[in-house]
């Protein structure tokens, strides 16, 4: 684990950002406008997905992937000026925020300033020519971290961008070297101390695959000697294989439960129901009631929570990253919901607190533990839409729903789940 990393972020929430599909403008300066709702949600961090220009030869597309990057040290014109962004992030500083940049440093765009002024910084395949090495990224050129100039240029890239931001979301970070980040940690840290680090650490097929194909790819436990916080796609593919109706909900259960036995003390996990690469979340469950307890099973998490821009209004549309899509802002309003789930995270959730999850494969009811020192906190979730009863480590009695302020009873250690979510507090001995 990096070794001063920040636990306090667990109780964090980031909000993700695509400029060009966030307003119909599609620029900083529109995007900045809703800055002050997006704090009052209680988010903390805002983190825009790739802000420079995007790669024209081979793009996917009519306007290209935000991913496919030109330019590492100019902002994409279609967003605005430099100015503009730098004003966007001087007001989220105002509004008590922070603010994280995607960083992509796998690959560029096949027509990069780089591959250009640099063609020894990328890798080439057999017979000379640009390529990439792993998956169906045909609008980009990997790079080649194996001679220092290159380490030097990327550095000094970070460096510029983090006079303005505090930190940076790093792209497919597991085919970068790890000692490329650490070094680049170092180097950051004496522009803006205190920098956050997030990897995009990957699923585990990948990193098989990665590895079968004899490319460099860090698992979660090594990347932690950079990073801050990673992403959970560690596990990711059991709940997408139990959404999809090919696995079991207590695999993925049991799954999250295990990530306390493997990892650092203070390890930091990024947990999301939906990004940018995922579908929506509202797109998988019609049921209000059911995502409402996907919600506050979310929040119960151990782990930095990131919501993606348009979450709040049950958005069922992935915006395209290719085209011109804008996010959906007239969806049910569950900004109120999202808020209260914060508010609670923030105020009952110690940050070095343990985490424990069970699951009854037969109701999809979830029960789980979240303690600290003299703190104790039992939650209950039906995840699919069932009712049913769950056995609870709480003492008898009657008990505060700190999730919408209604009374719950637990009777010969059991609760009687109706369907909405439950969360309590017990106090454990001293």
């Amino acid at each position: 684990m990096a070794a001063n990393t920040d636990i306090r972020l667990r109780n964090a929430v980031i909000y993700s950002i695509y400029i060009r599909n966030h307003t119909k403008e599609g620029t900083f300066r529109a995007a900045e406008a809703d800055l002050p709702r997006i704090r009052d949600l209680g988010v903390d961090i805002v983190w825009l997905m790739p802000i420079h220009p995007i790669g024209v030869l081979g793009r996917k597309g009519s306007l290209g992937c935000p991913y496919a990057n030109r330019d590492y040290r100019t902002v994409n014109p279609e967003y605005g000026t430099l100015e503009d962004f730098i004003h966007f992030v001087d007001t989220v500083h105002s509004l008590g925020m922070k603010c994280m940049i995607d960083v992509v440093y796998n690959h560029t765009s096949k027509d990069s300033a780089l591959c250009h002024e640099h063609p020894e910084f990328f890798y080439h395949d057999a017979n000379g020519a640009f390529g990439n090495r792993f998956g169906d990224w045909s609008d980009v050129n990997d790079l080649d971290y194996s001679g220092p100039a290159l380490w030097d240029y990327q550095i000094e890239s970070l460096r510029y961008w983090a006079q303005w931001v505090d930190g940076f979301r790093c792209d497919v970070a597991s085919l970068v070297p790890l000692e490329f980040w650490k070094k680049a940690r170092a180097a950051v840290a004496e522009v803006r101390p205190g920098c956050i680090w997030l990897a995009e650490s990957v699923h585990a097929s990948f990193n098989r695959e990665a590895r079968r194909q004899g490319l460099p790819a860090s698992t979660d436990p090594e990347a932690y000697a950079a990073f801050d916080l990673e992403y959970d796609y560690d596990i990711r593919e059991a709940l997408d294989n139990y959404w999809a109706g090919t696995g079991c909900l207590s695999t993925y259960i049991s799954l999250l439960s295990y990530q306390e036995a493997v990892y650092p003390g203070n390890y930091i996990k990024l947990r999301c129901l939906e990004n940018h690469d995922q579908p929506r979340i509202a797109s998988r469950f019609h049921d209000p009631a059911v995502l409402r307890n996907w919600n506050a099973f979310l929040f119960f998490q151990k782990g930095t929570t990131l919501l993606y821009g348009g979450e709040e209004r049950c958005d069922a549309n992935q915006p395209s990253l290719f085209e011109k899509d804008l996010v959906h802002w007239d969806g049910p309003d569950i900004s109120d919901e999202l808020r209260r789930l914060i508010q609670m995270k923030k105020a009952y959730f110690p940050a070095d607190g343990w985490f424990h999850a069970e699951a009854d494969d037969s109701t999809g009811i979830v029960t789980a533990t979240f303690g600290g020192k003299n703190t104790e906190l039992v939650g209950v979730f039906g995840l699919e839409g069932k009712t049913g009863e769950a056995v609870v480590s709480a003492e008898d009695g009657s008990y505060e729903n700190l999730i919408d302020g209604n009374p719950v009873s637990v009777r010969n250690g059991k609760l009687r789940f109706d369907g909405e979510p439950v969360i309590l507090k017990r106090r454990t001995q001293p």
